[in-house]
């Protein structure tokens, strides 16, 4: 993934020119823009600025036992660090790791047949990432490790990025794991040297990788090319095969003839009315009747059958997605444009991956599995200085299970995350209007199967947003008022997975708030009819088409840090439900309530769900610091919207997907811990692993680095409004401070209009009303 500094851009539609926001010193002379990377000119600015304060030492020894330390305890580096430990793989990167892996082939045969499924940055340890940004990348945090005595002993440099491949072996239908030092990396156009270092190997038996785009185009071919299913096709009066959509899902595990030794995929089919409308809603034909079953490993058909013929549901252009005029429809005409305007440019400053905005800084990631990640969340508080948030925060996995029991509908139970990857089907937001005002891109960088590196241009987007009201009063007796309006910075990204799509964002707000929000639209999947056909399980939403009923679960994984540095691992979980006092002499009127709080103890004791009967939420608190009134500091969880599986105990999907059993679930942190039903669910036989099989160990909460897991949903039973098209539905949740500030930072500002935000380069800003949260 890389910062683009030229893709900074106002919104589609918007009368404004896209310009290029250029370094402080020229700024005042930009009427509007947009971010620029400015990595040379803070770079510049930060190296003088150490430079004046600590003493060069050379030859520093390159272990950290030996090193000298300068005067102050601090030295300068030999080199400079180009990448930080956190930054995704840049495509050089991902290239010399596949280069290394391929190398190490026994064989030529075995090196033909390798499949490269995920190439990724193999995250360092939490205390590498506060030496680097300690000591080697701006804005330098010493604070962020613990005093010693003498000063700080710095190495020299950091250690060596690691990449962490997944491989495929098409000849041997192995899955393989390989962890590789990335010691020298170049861009391929300066003709430097590329090495990597192969670090480890392993073969994971008994799992099948997820699938990947170049598979499914495979697969889509070899079915269009059976002739059993051709015929079956003409039965229905279709003889064009390009008309035939073929999406290849997943068999997920309902019986011995799932499991991963052989990697299998059952399509769904659908069929387009005209060849030349790409943009046709194809689903809107769903193919019921025919049974394929595809060995992906090999790719043929190894079953087929047409067991029942169902007609195509009746062609109807308003059930396509395209503009209605060129479909006989009618498009709104009345709304007038709505230009979203920052004249001096966004508030936001991005160097590299670094984002800091108002009080706010972290660092942006992205994975192919989880896409958008949020790195070193902290806070700027006054005299406090920096505090800590969280770590890392991003969506692990996301089930949707479906609730017709009939075929071929009872086996969609997609894992889009783990059987798909969210990060590898993301957008390129370039020509779209996902994102309004001034815009920071940042493209991404992935393996394809054959292990070429692909790039989804512009495919996260960072920009800011008014958010009505942060704060208003009126004071009756003097009829004055005081208002502040609420910003807030959003970071996003969107994918398609087959016929949904699903944006995902995280939104920092100026009172200290971050809330994760998860948009689904796209287009429903669907069933055909028979004539006059009704389902109990579904919704008809045209002649001869039904929607199914379904669920949406996501998982965000959050590993927190409130108030602590990467060393102190000081927080635990506190549950806060409101309580009705009993009838009696405390509660004479009845109407007496209160919180009460209870310490989740272990993770056992930690499997909880969400109870808006109580107002239930979760403290994530700092067991040893304390505000002014002595509370110990904290941020809540706060649950939006939820819902548990509507599903028996003994449904498949729950064997690979237990952790939907309960909203919420607190581990004490372990590296390798990531993925909620383990790394590997597609076709996965096995019972309870991942989250529900660590949490057996029942380890302790009380005081240590928890990981929050946080499992919400949404229960879909379509309306006759969702077709053709589904009306966006949001769902999430808040991370809110809790007794973390001395004093609200939502109403701490002044009123005035002459406020000031002082520039990097000294300057001063001029800012609306009520925008700084003073603390």
């Amino acid at each position: 993934m890389a910062a683009t500094p030229e893709k900074a851009t106002p919104c589609c539609g918007s009368s404004a020119s896209p310009q290029v926001l250029t370094p402080a010193r020229d700024k005042s002379k930009q009427g509007g823009g947009v971010v620029e990377d400015w990595a040379v000119e803070e770079k510049r600015s930060a190296a003088s600025s150490v430079a004046a304060m600590i003493r060069p030492v050379d030859d520093l020894p390159e272990q950290p036992s030996q090193a000298k330390p300068s005067a102050k305890g601090i030295q300068i580096l030999t080199r400079p660090q180009s990448s930080h430990p956190l930054d995704p793989l840049s495509a050089a990167e991902i290239a010399v790791a596949v280069a290394t892996v391929r190398a190490a082939g026994a064989t030529p045969e075995v090196r033909d047949s390798m499949r490269f499924i995920e190439v990724v940055l193999l995250e360092p340890d939490k205390q590498v990432v506060a030496l680097a940004d300690a000591y080697f990348f701006p804005p330098f945090q010493p604070s962020l490790l613990p005093k010693t005595k003498g000063g700080p002993v710095i190495p020299s440099k950091l250690p060596p990025r690691k990449a962490r491949l997944v491989v495929y072996n098409k000849r041997s239908n192995a899955t393989s794991i390989w962890i590789v030092e990335l010691s020298e990396v170049h861009a391929t156009t300066r003709g430097g040297h590329h090495r990597g270092k192969v670090i480890s190997s392993e073969i994971v038996p008994d799992v099948q990788p997820p699938m990947d785009a170049m598979e499914y185009a495979e697969c889509e071919a070899v079915v269009k090319d059976f002739p059993p299913f051709i015929e079956a096709m003409k039965r229905r009066g279709i003889e064009d095969m390009d008309l035939v959509m073929v999406d290849p899902w997943c068999v997920g595990y309902h019986s011995e003839a799932d499991a991963p030794s052989h990697r299998l995929a059952k399509p769904l089919i659908f069929c387009r009315t005209e060849s030349d409308c790409p943009m046709e809603n194809g689903y809107a034909r769903p193919v019921e009747g025919i049974h394929v079953l595809v060995d992906m490993q090999n790719m043929v058909v190894i079953e087929f059958e047409d067991r029942k013929l169902v007609p195509l549901p009746p062609a109807d252009p308003l059930r396509n997605y395209t503009s209605g005029e060129t479909r006989g429809g009618v498009d709104r005409s009345d709304v007038k444009p709505l230009q979203i305007i920052q004249p001096e440019g966004p508030s936001f400053r991005v160097n590299g991956h670094f984002v800091e905005w108002q009080k706010w800084n972290f660092r942006i990631g992205f994975t192919p599995r989880e896409g958008l990640v949020i790195y070193s969340v902290a806070y700027i508080d006054g005299s406090r200085g920096r505090r800590p948030v969280a770590h890392r925060l991003s969506f692990v996995e996301m089930v949707v299970p479906y609730g017709d029991p009939n075929e071929p509908h009872y086996r969609k139970n997609a894992f889009d995350a783990g059987e798909d990857g969210l990060g590898k089907n993301a957008h390129s937001l370039k020509r779209g209007c996902d994102c309004l005002g001034y815009i920071k891109y940042f493209d991404a960088h992935f393996t394809n199967f054959t292990g070429g590196v692909e790039t989804i241009e512009n495919c996260v987007c960072l920009h800011e947003e008014d958010h009505g009201i942060l704060w208003k009063h009126q004071d009756w007796r003097t009829g004055l008022a005081e208002v502040r309006r609420s910003r807030r910075l959003t970071v996003s990204f969107i994918c398609t997975v087959a016929n949904y799509e699903y944006g995902f964002f995280w939104h920092f707000y100026q009172d200290g708030k971050i809330e994760a929000e998860v948009k689904l639209t796209g287009i429903l999947s669907l069933g055909a009819l028979q004539q006059g056909e009704s389902r109990k399980y579904g919704t008809t939403i045209a002649p001869g088409l039904y929607a199914p009923v379904h669920q949406h679960f996501f998982v965000a994984r959050m590993d927190m840090a409130v108030d602590c540095k990467p060393v102190e691992p000081l927080n635990q979980v506190v549950e806060v439900n409101v309580r009705v006092e009993d009838p009696g002499k405390d509660n004479i009127h009845n109407n007496a309530f209160y919180a009460e709080e209870k310490v989740l103890k272990s993770e056992l004791q930690a499997m909880r769900d969400c109870n808006p009967s109580t107002a239930r939420h979760w403290i994530i608190r700092n067991t040893r610091n304390v505000n002014r009134t002595g509370q110990l500091t904290g941020y809540k969880l706060m649950p939006g919207s939820n819902c548990l599986p509507l599903a028996g105990p003994e449904a498949k999907f729950l064997r690979r997907a237990a952790f939907l059993k309960h909203n919420l679930w607190v581990t004490q942190y372990k590296r390798d811990e990531m993925y909620p039903g383990g790394e590997f669910p597609n076709q996965n036989p096995r019972v309870n692993e991942g989250l529900a099989t660590w949490v057996k160990q029942n380890r302790p909460l009380e005081e240590t680095d928890v990981v929050l897991w946080y499992v919400f949903g949404i229960t879909h039973i379509p309306r006759l409004e969702d077709w053709p098209v589904m009306p966006v539905d949001r769902l999430g949740f808040m991370l809110m401070p809790h007794g973390f500030f001395n004093c609200s930072p939502a109403v701490d500002v002044p009123p005035s209009s002459s406020e000031v935000d002082l520039k990097e380069n000294g300057s001063p800003k001029p800012v609306h009303s009520g925008l700084l949260a003073k603390l």
